[in-house]
C-alpha cells in the first residue's frame, strides 16, 4: 500500500527562495508538490483548478499584496465539506504586528527564514499531527510584547499597535479622532512605561 504523501503548495515571489524550496519539497520524496505561484493572482488561478493541497506554505509580503490575503479568499472558495489547509508562513518578518496577524487569520506555523528548511520541514509534519508552531524568536517576542500590553491601558494598547504598523501621529490622530499632540502625549506615556526610548524600536516590536 502506497503511503500518502502530503501535498503542499508554495506562494513565494522571491524566485532564488521559490525554487530553492520547490526543489527541496520535490526531491525529498516525502512530499506532492502541487503547484507553485509568486502572486496572489497567480494562486488563485491554481487553487481552485486542484483540490486544497494539504499545506498551503506562504511568505507574508509579496509584490503584488499581502500573502496573508490568500487566507480570507480561500475561505470564501470552501464547500460545506471542505476545511482550510494547514497555513504555514515562512518570513523574514518576526515583529508583532506581523506575527499577530498571521496568527489571528489562522496561520498554523509560524517560521522566521533564518530558519533550515530542515527545520520548516518538522514544523509542518507537527502541523499535519494538529499541532501549532512558532519560532521559538518569534514566541519570545509575542510574550514581551504580551507583558507589555499588560503594561498599558487600553488607549495606549491601541495606539502602541498603530505604531506598530507604520502610521505617523498625524495618520493615528486622524484614524482615531484625537489631535496630534494626543497621540504624542500618549507615545510618550508608552515610553516611560516601557523603558523603550525611540519610536523605532517600539515598530520592531
Amino acid at each position: 500500500m502506497t503511503k500518502h504523501k502530503p501535498s503542499i503548495v508554495i506562494i513565494e515571489d522571491h524566485p532564488l527562495v521559490l525554487n530553492a524550496l520547490a526543489s527541496f519539497f520535490n526531491e525529498t520524496g516525502r512530499w506532492q508538490l502541487a503547484g507553485t505561484a509568486s502572486s496572489l493572482d497567480e494562486a488563485k488561478e491554481l487553487l481552485p483548478v486542484k483540490s486544497f493541497p494539504d499545506i498551503l506554505l506562504l511568505d507574508i509580503q509579496l509584490e503584488d499584496s499581502l500573502g496573508l490575503n490568500i487566507i480570507p479568499w480561500l475561505k470564501g472558495q470552501l464547500k460545506q465539506s471542505e476545511s482550510l489547509p494547514v497555513i504555514a508562513v515562512y518570513s523574514a518578518y518576526d515583529d508583532f504586528v506581523h506575527v499577530s496577524a498571521a496568527l489571528g487569520m489562522g496561520v498554523k506555523v509560524y517560521m522566521c527564514k533564518r530558519r533550515s528548511v530542515n527545520e520548516l520541514e518538522q514544523a509542518l509534519f507537527k502541523a499535519l499531527k494538529g499541532e501549532s508552531f512558532i519560532d521559538e524568536t518569534v514566541q519570545t517576542k509575542l510574550d514581551s510584547v504580551t507583558n507589555i500590553f499588560n503594561l498599558l491601558t487600553k488607549r495606549e494598547a491601541q495606539i502602541l499597535t498603530l505604531v506598530n504598523s507604520g502610521l505617523s501621529d498625524k495618520q493615528i490622530a486622524q484614524k482615531l479622532g484625537i489631535s496630534p499632540r494626543t497621540v504624542q502625549n500618549i507615545v510618550y506615556c508608552i515610553f516611560d512605561k516601557t523603558g523603550i526610548r525611540s519610536r523605532v524600536e517600539l515598530q520592531k516590536l
